[in-house]
């Protein structure tokens, strides 16, 4: 027992040598690459699937604008509220990958539902169970590039994890044209195709990603200290008030922000009917999309880890006000994608900058907690988004949920200038400290 015991004591010290030479050299881990290339393949299939769900459910099944909306954004909500219990269950076991594998499996299920769906309560229960897997495997996903990443390359790290994230939804929508294409525009066979990449994906997961021992790392702005650091948090919801007023101030912008963002479904319905887009092509909005998002994810990353990320963030909300007044005003199907690259570049900005600080600010046995509570914020204000716009689209046009989007938008933009003036006193003092 003794001689078990020792040899588990050297596997941790060589652990912790090695993470801390990682720290000291400044590199991305391997982790943060084999997590980027599971999201590039789980994007594939993504949007090989559900590029074209909205088609199918208004076309094929003859769903309206407000359904969508309404399905949408409950299943969003879902997969919001899953990353809020999965973040706390991970660091109540302090297990992250355990988790990952039962969301990935929900994922990969749900892609041959959809295939064999052919009524609207068969979509949504595919939908739902989609979102439900991703919920669940998130914030544990983010939480774990957290947990092995060099303090001074956090933002990197997460800008290559969704950079490579991207580029898998990019290709994800040329192979969905060439799967239309090839299949006579059969949507289901299409959803079929789709599980392949996810399936190898959740291969990857089990056979290669290995989960990190927890290691003292904890985050110098966090204004409110833990208990103890050698404590195993509770799983309880009094955890939040650990998590610091910059953080809350900083969901509080987050919550403003996303009540602008309604889903990509809208883009694509707004190219169909709008500019008369064959529904065999409607990936291409998705690529133009993530050609935004490609190309500012990492660049944005790189950036924060040498400026003040929240400043940032003035960047990113105003690509989003800037893709609404290309869109409402766009003539040409030219002018229209225009739009699309700058609402990807939006989603690139700030997503990298949101969870870049709260990886950042919380303590880190609570970082689960922390992501978690984003996605729930997310959840609350996408659900809100996509219902509002399905109702723009309906009593209006798909046209108006771009003035709905830049009215809140600009209030955003205010709210995080508040934000900005409230934090700046609280962060001298919490540095200050630190010295």
């Amino acid at each position: 027992m003794l001689k078990k015991e020792t040899k588990s004591q050297d596997n941790v010290s060589i652990e912790s040598a090695a993470l801390q030479r990682q720290a000291r050299d400044g590199k991305i881990p391997l982790t943060v690459w084999q997590i980027g290339i599971m999201m590039f393949l789980m994007n594939i299939s993504f949007v090989m699937a559900y590029s074209f769900s909205g088609l199918y459910l208004k076309h094929i099944l003859g769903a309206s604008a407000v359904g969508i909306g309404v399905l949408e954004g409950f299943c969003e909500m879902i997969s919001h509220l899953m990353k809020l219990f999965s973040g706390m269950l991970s660091d109540f076991f302090r297990r992250r990958k355990g988790i990952m594998v039962v969301g990935y499996i929900f994922s990969v299920l749900s892609r041959p539902l959809l295939a064999v769906s052919n009524s609207f309560i068969l979509v949504f229960s595919a939908r739902m169970m989609e979102r439900f897997g991703n919920g669940v495997q998130a914030s544990p996903r983010d939480a774990i590039i957290a947990d092995v990443a060099p303090r001074k390359r956090i933002g990197a790290s997460y800008g290559l994890k969704r950079s490579l994230a991207y580029v898998g939804s990019l290709l994800g929508g040329v192979l969905g044209i060439l799967a239309m294409k090839a299949t006579g525009n059969n949507y289901q066979a299409v959803f079929g195709l789709a599980s392949i990449p996810a399936a190898i994906a959740l291969m990857l997961l089990l056979v290669f990603v290995k989960e990190p021992k927890r290691f003292e790392h904890p985050a110098i702005t966090s204004e409110v200290p833990m208990p103890s650091p050698k404590l195993k948090p509770k799983f309880s919801f009094k955890n939040f008030k650990y998590l610091g007023l910059s953080f809350w101030l900083l969901m509080t912008v987050n919550a403003v922000f996303m009540m602008s963002r309604m889903n990509e479904t809208f883009l694509i319905l707004r190219m169909n009917e709008g500019f008369h887009v064959d529904p065999m092509f409607a990936p291409i909005v998705m690529i133009v999309f993530n050609i935004g998002t490609t190309l500012s994810s990492y660049p944005v990353g790189l950036l924060g880890d040498r400026f003040d990320r929240k400043k940032l963030l003035f960047f990113g909300i105003s690509a989003l006000l800037l893709a609404d007044i290309i869109m409402f005003s766009a003539t040409t199907r030219a002018t229209m994608y225009l739009g699309v690259l700058f609402w990807g570049i939006q989603l690139g900005s700030t997503q990298n900058v949101f969870v870049s600080l709260i990886a950042e600010q919380v303590p880190e046995d609570l970082r689960g907690t922390g992501l978690g509570v984003y996605w729930l914020v997310n959840a609350i204000a996408a659900f809100c988004a996509d219902s509002l716009a399905g109702k723009v689209a309906h009593h209006f046009s798909l046209n108006g949920i771009f003035v709905s989007s830049g009215i809140i938008g600009v209030i955003a933009l205010f709210v995080l200038i508040i934000m900005l003036h409230m934090v700046s006193p609280t962060r001298k003092k919490c540095e200050n400290k630190v010295r």
